[in-house]
Parts: C-alpha cells; structure tokens; sequence
C-alpha cells in the first residue's frame, strides 16, 4: 500500500493521510526491566533509539496491563482515579488534545537497556494502548509531547542532540550530532540509530523492527441498507452460504429502525432463516464492501458468471482519471487499493492500483444573504441603514435574491410571520447583507439549479460552474456573474444569424485574422482541457466570439470548429446549431480539430513611428520587409511628413518587428 503511493498521481495531502493511516514505524524495540520485578519488562517501540540516553522517564497507557500491578501502594488511589478518568476519553480527544498535559506517577522505576539508569514510571494518556506496545521511553529534550509532560510535572530533560535551545521548547530535529550519549557521542543521528540498535541487540534487550497502526476495519453495520453478511449460525457457531446459494437478498422488513431488543433491522424480519431453521447474521456490509470494486462491475455490468470478464478488464483496465474529495482519504479510496491489489494478486485484474490520477475538487461555497430585523418589531431595514437601526441579521433564501436585491413580495410570502413585514429601503430597494459560508439548508443559501436552467438554460449554468475558478480551489457561488456567460452564449449564437434572425452561414473562405483567432482558441482550450483549467478556456472563448463578431465574420470554415471545441462545455446549443450546419450526426462524435502554428504566426506588423524617440503614430508593414522598403514608405507618407514640419531628416531607424524611428 505505502510503495504504491509513489506510483500513481495523486494530491500529496492525500498520499500524506494514508501513509499516517498505515502508520508504518521503521525503529526498534527495547525492553526496560522493572526496578523490583525480577521477571518483569517494559517493552517500548521506539523510532530514535539514537536519543536512548536522553530517556528521562517512561510512559504507559492508563490501560496497560502492568499499570495495576506495579503501582505502589502510596500512589494507588491517584493511579486508579486517573484511569477512570482516561478510560472516559476517546482515542480521537486524546491524540488531538496536545494543549491539556495529564499523567500521574506510579511510584514504579524501571532501567535503561543502554545506559543502565533509573528512570520514574508514569501513566499518560496521550499514550495509547492500540499503538505500538501502550509503552513509551520518554526523551522529552527532543519529542514536543514528552517536553510538555516533562515541564508540567518538573521532570529532568537532557540533551543527547546538539542543535536546539531546551530552555524554550524541545529540539525535535531529524538530523545533528549526539552528545552526552556514551558510545553514540559525535554520531550523526542516523548513523547512531544503526548503531544503538547493532548495540541493543548485542547486549539482548532489543531488536530492529518495523511496526504498523493496527486498526479495526469495522466491516459491520447496524443498519438495513447494505450487503447482507452470506453467514448463518449453528449452534452459534457461524458458517458460510455456499457459492451457489448466492446473492442473499435483503428481507421486507416493516420499519428500517432496530428492534425493540436492540438488534439490527435485520432482525424485523420474518421467518428469515437459513433453510428455514439457523438465524442469519443481522449485521449488513458496510457501503465501501460495493465501492471498493464498483468500476470493474461498469465495466461489464450484464455478466452473471463473473464480477467482470478477462476481456473486458483487460479493455478498460486502471480509472486513467477520477475526480472526488479528499475526504475519503483514509476511507473509500484507501480501501479501494487495498481491495484492487487483493483481486491483482488473486490474478483476477491486471492492475494493481484502480485509479492513476485523483484531483480533489473543491467545495463550491454558499453565498449567503441577510435581512436586518430592527429589534422588537417587524420591520426590516436595507442594508445600507442598518447601522441607524439595532438590528439582528436574519438569513434569507437567496433564490429570492438577485443581483444583491431582495424581492419584498416573495419574502412576505415565504414565511407566515413575514406576511406583514414592513422594510425600510435604500433608493426604492431593499438590499440583503452577504457572507461566505458553506451551503446549506439550514443558512437558506442552496441554490435550485432547476429555477437556473429554467431561467438561463443547462448550458449557461454548466458553463458558468467552469467560470467560478480552479477546479482545485475552493469557490464561492455567486449568481451575479451568470447573466455575463448568458450574454456570452447569446453572442455566439448572433454569429449564426443575421440582424433578423435569418440563418446567415456563408461558405467564404476565411480571413487571416479570422483563422487566427479560431485556431488560437482551439489550441488554447486544448491546452486548458489537459491541464483541467476550465476558467481560463471560457475567457478565451469570449475573447473569440468578441473578435468574430467585431469581423462580423459568418463562415462556416470558422463557426464549424470553433462549434465543436465549445461542444464539452455547452452541449445543447451546439449541438442544436451543428444539426444546422447540416450534420445528421451527434456533434459528440467530431473530432476535434488540430490548430496550425501557421494561422497563429504573425505575417504583419504594426510598426509604431516615432520621432526624436516619442511615438506619434503607426504603419503596417509586411515582416519580411526590407528596412530600406520600410524606409521608405515611412518618409512617402503624408501623415509623416506632416509631423516633421518640413524638418530635414538626419537618418531613420529601423528595428524589424519593433519600431522606427526619424531622427530630425
């Protein structure tokens, strides 16, 4: 799972979640014998044993197995009190809390394997009893968690790294020199590790070893809706459908709640038993049992002999794109792997990663928009005169909100105590407050798209999400921009048609300046689509049909392609205009076209003119030309000659492809 990652393009943030997941720990293991406990050892994992002689104390989970037993007498009511309280707190509070500092002593001592020291045995619970060993060796000069415990309850804290500053927080540092650590002095701190651990191993009290996060998959869901689990019992011993007994269907049940004795839904149903006679298992699979394998049954999803056959994975093979959310890091797209590389080794697929590329999109935001109540009343005042007024803010829909302006009819009319609302306006209007927030119902800041496309049309509202920003990025929703891609649309559909609304599409040859503006868009948009930069494609898009439409250019060499690379993004208009243009075929099924670098490259310049240096008009010339031909031309010219005023020319510059200049 973790070599994996270095295969396939994915967000690192993601990669980063899932190797946490995993949790692998390349250290070793050491085993600290308990002052007084002959045959009795404390058993700690430890990824830097290069700190060993910076141990300080050691630490166990509240609910490590010694903890009773090695807890003094005078120290048992505290130890036994703390426990409770731990014991009380989940795993989740106790990792993430690194502000609140707890743990109390055990009166216990136990020996460093190394250096031969005493070291006081404490409890703590930001030590967990699922990790590791439920034990730590505590170097609180170089770990931020052990410094914090070790400030809090005055403990020793050497330095065996050289580097930091310990009077001010601890040096965590990966890299340095030991010091003040026997045999390790002077070591980098990856030649020490090796070293320290060669030396544990000697002397018997340790060993190298790699350690994982051990965590419970949770398959089992209380609930209805899922798999059913293919098990029954059998004098409560649980057995297996055979293959051919299955799909196991869910049973009618008459609610989807759990029964009046606290077992699943499952358990409503009636005289549902295995042949009649054993009780099925009541637990159903959990929603990621389907979506860790779904993509293979699209790819063959009438076979009923196989989950998909050979050919048609060997067809489709890898998700070469998928696209979700970065929240199902450690969840639908960890397992996913996990599942993909079981069938691969099974030899069951040829693949052994299932999606090559993730892009985590972002999260469009609510705009949300505000009434202000004036206290006491039901009045409401504009925006603008709020702070005249004590006021509370008030969210409303925005989909009776446009263009920052609140319909006061449709606002009487959406809630019952709204009915007689009186408003205080600003210029006959009433203007709403607005806020980024994300979208939710319960902040009246869901917007209908059905109301959008009734208002606008599918290809407006598709286009304008494109228009919102990065695919990456996190954006607000804003409706005030819609009516611009609205125009947009409406001004390429005019390119088609005359001033009365005639089809106008003529089979011109096209200019050079209308084939440099086609094939700089579609090479454009062809960029913007690899590097899923969609924004910038319709800019450019708008960009095209304004240079088209200032030509009031109307061929059909240019308005066929330019039809075909908006197609992806505005699928009915174009493909309504391409049946038009005479096709009888989906426009889906065009190719798209390929730009020519000899339509984008420039054959003419607009040579600025200056003189003595100040620019004071422009020429068009060929870029090809002579110097002396444009030399010439420049000093012919009646505009020119008028801006010398008779003056005699000294000499005249020419710099091809950048300007001239008369020097009189």
């Amino acid at each position: 799972m973790l070599q994996g990652l270095d295969t396939i393009d994915w967000p690192e943030p993601v990669k980063e979640m899932q190797r946490n997941w995993i949790g692998k720990s390349v250290g070793a293991e050491l085993r600290f014998q308990l002052d007084g406990h002959e045959h009795k050892h404390i058993t700690v994992f430890t990824t830097r044993i290069d700190t060993i002689f910076g141990v300080s104390f050691v630490v166990l989970a509240p609910e490590h197995e010694y903890v009773t037993e090695i807890t003094t007498p005078e120290q048992r009511a505290e130890v036994e009190e703390y426990v409770t309280w731990a014991k009380n707190r989940s795993e989740r509070d106790r990792m993430s809390d690194v502000k609140t500092v707890t743990g109390t002593f055990t009166g216990a001592y136990a020996i460093n394997p190394i250096s031969g020291e005493k070291v006081p045995v404490w409890i703590a619970d930001y030590v967990l009893a699922g990790y590791g060993t439920g034990a730590v060796m505590a170097v609180p000069g170089h770990d931020t968690r052990d410094y914090a415990f070790a400030k809090k309850f005055n403990l020793p804290i050497p330095e065996v790294v050289a580097g930091g500053d310990l009077t001010k927080e601890a040096h965590a540092a990966k890299e340095g020199k030991i010091i003040n650590s026997g045999f390790l002095n002077g070591l980098e701190v990856k030649d020490a590790i090796k070293a320290g651990i060669q030396r544990a191993e000697e002397l018997g009290v340790g060993k190298a070893r790699i350690n994982f996060r051990m965590r419970d998959a949770v398959f089992g869901r209380q609930r209805y809706w899922g798999e059913p689990v293919p098990v029954y019992y059998k004098d409560g011993i649980p057995a297996l459908l055979d293959e051919s007994e299955l799909p196991l269907v869910l049973p009618e049940v008459d609610a989807y709640l759990p029964t009046e004795t606290g077992e699943p839904p499952l358990g409503r149903a009636q005289d549902w038993k295995y042949r009649g006679e054993f009780e099925y298992e009541l637990s159903t699979m959990p929603g990621w049992a389907g979506s860790s394998w779904y993509w293979y049954r699209y790819m063959d999803p009438q076979n009923d002999t196989a989950f998909a056959s050979k050919e048609a994975i060997d067809y489709w093979q890898a998700v070469d794109l998928y696209i979700g959310g970065s929240e199902h890091a450690t969840g639908h797209l960890l397992y996913s792997r996990f599942w993909n590389k079981f069938l691969f080794d099974l030899g069951l697929v040829n693949q052994d990663e299932p999606f090559k590329k993730l892009i985590n999109q972002g999260m469009i935001q609510g705009r949300s928009n505000f009434v202000y109540r004036v206290k006491d009343s039901n009045t409401f005042v504009s925006f603008g005169l709020k702070d005249q007024y004590e006021t509370t803010a008030l969210h409303v829909d925005v989909n009776i909100v446009e263009n920052d302006v609140l319909d006061v009819e449709q606002f009487k009319a959406w809630r019952p105590d709204f009915a007689n609302a009186e408003f205080i306006l600003e210029d006959g209007k009433y203007h709403v407050g607005v806020e980024v927030e994300k979208m939710s119902k319960s902040k009246h800041n869901v917007v209908n798209p059905d109301k959008l496309v009734e208002e606008y049309g599918a290809d407006t509202l598709r286009m304008y999400e494109m228009f919102l920003g990065p695919l990456e990025q996190f954006k607000p929703w804003n409706t005030n921009g819609m009516d611009g891609v609205y125009k947009f649309l409406r001004r390429f559909w005019k390119l088609f048609f005359d001033e009365q609304g005639n089809w106008a599409v003529t089979e011109e040859q096209p200019t050079p300046a209308e084939l440099k503006s086609l094939h700089k868009t579609i090479k454009k948009v062809e960029e913007d689509i690899e590097r899923f930069s969609f924004g910038t494609s319709v800019s450019q898009f708008m960009i095209c049909v304004n240079e088209l439409s200032s030509l009031k250019m109307k061929k059909r060499a240019i308005l066929e392609p330019l039809t075909v690379v908006l197609a992806s993004y505005t699928p009915h208009i174009t493909e309504e205009l391409w049946s038009r243009l005479g096709h009888t075929e989906s426009i889906t099924y065009a190719a798209y076209p390929a730009w020519k670098e000899e339509f984008l490259t420039e054959s003419t310049f607009d040579y600025p003119i200056s003189i003595n240096g100040k620019v004071k008009s422009k020429m068009t010339f060929d870029l090809k030309a002579p110097k002396e031909e444009v030399e010439t031309a420049v000093l012919a010219s009646d505009q020119v000659q008028k801006l010398l005023e008779g003056k005699p020319v000294k000499k005249v510059i020419v710099v091809p492809g950048k300007i001239v200049n008369v020097v009189v």
